[in-house]
């Protein structure tokens, strides 16, 4: 009869994987090591097959190993949302979405609400890329979509989570260094061809022609890297610009220059509980910041 394998199995196994020496497993089971070299003898024994390879390192997973541990790690998460599930009295919220933004909305917006409450959803998994384009939701690539727009695509359905105004601003100490603190006279820094519709874009075309950036990225947050390490001056959607960063704001709110983030999935998804759920918390954590003074 072929050996069945328990949870106790599983938690040794993924114990092995997470400490890679029997110290270190016998102090996350809370046993002895010898309890934990016995366990892992019958373990083989039984299967009839090697899981770890020793070396001086400790004890390397081999393949079958390293199965059993993700298949140890699924039924720890769904043990943490059965719990979690009886505490809150209501059904855990599990499986597995896929969400995509670009890196600037990742890093000014995303990531501090989803610390907020995804430790509240032990069963839900994100997969995140960064974009700048609505084809991935098209394509199926994605789920949701946390997109900068005034016009999101009719094939997706969703709600704008507010106006994203832009500011003009650069480093306090690049512009202690400049002898005039008229923009045009600045180097500036820019979205390459990349995002020729960006707003900042249009806008800069508009209200200083005659400028050339001296530094393009293919992306808004390396645009607001490159400012705040003292390389020039740059229009910035106003989330990626806070107090006690190191950047000034030259002019708030730049007229003709806003945009709105949208939250946004498919037809097709908009029912599912997850992606109800995340639309919910989403809605309630990610905080767009007050309007900031400007000099200018």
């Amino acid at each position: 009869m072929q050996y069945r394998i328990d949870y106790a199995d599983l938690s040794l196994v993924l114990a092995l994987v997470r400490g890679g020496t029997l110290a270190r497993a016998a102090e996350i089971l809370k046993v002895d090591v010898s309890t934990v070299f016995r366990s892992l003898r019958r373990l083989e024994q039984a299967l009839g097959t090697v899981l770890f390879d020793k070396s001086r390192a400790g004890y390397l997973p081999n393949a079958a190993a390293q199965l059993l541990a993700q298949q140890a790690e699924q039924a720890e998460k769904a043990l943490d949302a059965a719990r979690l599930g009886l505490e809150q009295g209501r059904e855990a919220v599990s499986g597995t979405l896929r969400l995509t933004c670009t890196d600037s909305v990742l890093h000014g917006l995303l990531l501090p609400a989803l610390a907020r409450f995804m430790p509240d959803y032990p069963a839900l998994e994100l997969e995140l890329t960064t974009s700048n384009d609505f084809a991935n939701l098209s394509r199926r690539d994605a789920d949701i979509a946390l997109r900068l727009t005034t016009t999101p695509p009719g094939h997706l359905v969703g709600r704008c989570l507010g106006a994203v105004p832009y500011v003009l601003c650069a480093a306090e100490r690049y512009l202690a260094q400049q002898a005039s603190d008229d923009p045009a006279q600045m180097t500036w820094v820019a979205p390459d061809d990349f995002l020729p519709n960006q707003p900042s874009v249009v806008w800069r075309r508009q209200h200083y022609p005659e400028v050339q950036p001296s530094f393009r990225c293919n992306s808004m947050f390396s645009v607001a890297q490159l400012a705040r390490a003292g390389l020039g001056v740059a229009a910035l959607p106003e989330f990626l610009v806070s107090q006690g960063d190191g950047l000034r704001v030259l002019e708030a709110d730049l007229p003709g220059c806003a945009s709105a983030l949208w939250l946004l999935t498919r037809p097709d998804c908009r029912a599912l509980r997850s992606v109800i759920t995340l639309f919910e918390e989403l809605g309630r954590h990610i905080r767009l910041p007050s309007a900031l003074g400007g000099n200018g």
